[in-house]
């Protein structure tokens, strides 16, 4: 008999009730130090003072009017973006395959605005992420959520992860852009590299092409600066964004320099909820508490000290745990084992991971962690690989 959800995730059997910082309460009272931050969304912790006001105090005026009339604390919240990054206009949707979506839609309007429909083709990388829609699925050109779908959306082509020769070889007289995410999350916490970063700006200049990152797990913050690609010095034309600006609740964006951003004109894209007061409320008070003086570098120092401890994790535990991966607090573990079984220890320990692809575990703690609460997480770890551990030893005894 089916449940009444639709049996598209694998539950776990945890429901909370409530959530304070970087904790989550079941109905029973069990608290689970939270490092998944709902996959990276909430930036700022369970229940944030400073968010919960902005929330309350604009649901007691209005909660929606629709994008046919000015959104006062939208038009707020995109100045601001556009104040911090290299974004000339920004559009607001709800979640990251659509600000994606939006991203795609545009580098194609631009070049179809100059004459040239025939260049839509946009190149991504394997092991990329961009969302579950059908054209989302199509540019992350993954088989395994390809599948079943029918006939995989027209205009995406895939080459390796850091192959200079294939990608330079796959661009066309058909090619509209690039689109990549400066870590890949869901591909196993993957890091591109600056160089390579400074080399995709390169290419795109030289062939007409627009550059599009995708931040919707690497931004808002995470890895210690705004958004990933500022440790490169390379800034893309459009860049998609969502998760982390939020701070849990449901937000997306598209930045675009000017060229790009005027492509939009009345009628050419839309979104029912986007930037909606509530929204763009919350997404103000997550920018009010991450731009303040010195958040961010303080971001910067907590994850130095997470990735020295699970360095010494590794060392400590050869047999479960390869290598540490991603930056900021993006940070991950590459396993030995299989990290299915690594999560669910971690979980009966009261840690709370996220898998991803290449058989690593992310860490990805909300931004407001403490050293205190770092110590627990890695405890936790190390309590759950010594688990593993034994059951290995008793695996080979019998």
């Amino acid at each position: 008999m089916i449940t009444p959800l639709m049996p598209n995730y694998a539950r776990t059997e945890l429901a909370f009730e409530r959530g304070e910082g970087c904790w989550l309460v079941t109905a029973d009272g069990r608290r689970v130090l939270d490092f998944g931050a709902g996959i990276a969304v909430n930036s700022l912790g369970h229940s944030h003072p400073h968010l919960v006001e902005a929330l309350v105090q604009q649901a007691q005026k209005v909660w929606h009017v629709s994008n046919l009339h000015n959104v006062p604390e939208a038009e707020r919240l995109a100045k601001r973006l556009i104040e911090a990054t290299f974004a000339d206009s920004v559009l607001f949707c709800n979640s990251g395959a659509e600000a994606n979506e939006g991203a795609i839609k545009m580098a194609r309007k631009y070049h179809a605005v100059r004459g040239e429909e025939n260049r839509y083709r946009i190149i991504t990388f394997e092991g990329a992420f961009h969302g579950r829609t059908l054209a989302t699925i199509a540019a992350g050109g993954q088989k395994k959520y390809l599948e079943g779908f029918g006939p995989k959306v027209e205009g995406f082509d895939q080459v390796p992860f850091g192959d200079r020769k294939a990608l330079e070889a796959m661009i066309g007289p058909d090619t509209a852009a690039l689109m990549i995410e400066p870590i890949q999350g869901e591909g196993g916490l993957r890091e591109v590299p600056t160089e390579e970063l400074r080399y995709l700006r390169e290419l795109c200049d030289a062939n007409g092409l627009l550059l599009i990152f995708d931040e919707v797990q690497t931004g808002v913050g995470r890895t210690g600066k705004l958004f990933a690609h500022e440790w490169a010095g390379v800034t893309p034309d459009i860049m998609a964004i969502a998760k982390g600006i939020g701070g849990g609740f449901p937000m997306g964006a598209v930045l675009a320099v000017e060229k790009c951003a005027a492509v939009f004109t009345p009628g050419t894209h839309g979104t029912t909820f986007g930037g909606n007061p509530l929204a763009a409320a919350v997404g103000n008070a997550v920018l009010d508490v991450i731009l303040a003086p010195g958040f961010l570098e303080e971001v910067q120092r907590k994850a130095l000290l997470f990735k020295q401890k699970l360095a010494g994790l590794v060392d400590q535990h050869p047999k479960v745990f390869e290598s540490v991966r991603g930056a900021g607090l993006l940070t991950g573990l590459k396993c030995v084992v299989p990290n299915g079984d690594v999560t669910a220890e971690a979980r009966r320990e009261g840690l709370l991971v996220v898998p991803a692809g290449d058989n690593v575990i992310r860490l990805i703690p909300p931004l407001i962690v403490s050293d205190a609460e770092i110590d627990l997480a890695v405890g936790m770890l190390d309590k759950a690989a010594a688990s593993l551990e034994a059951q290995m030893v008793k695996g080979a005894a019998e």
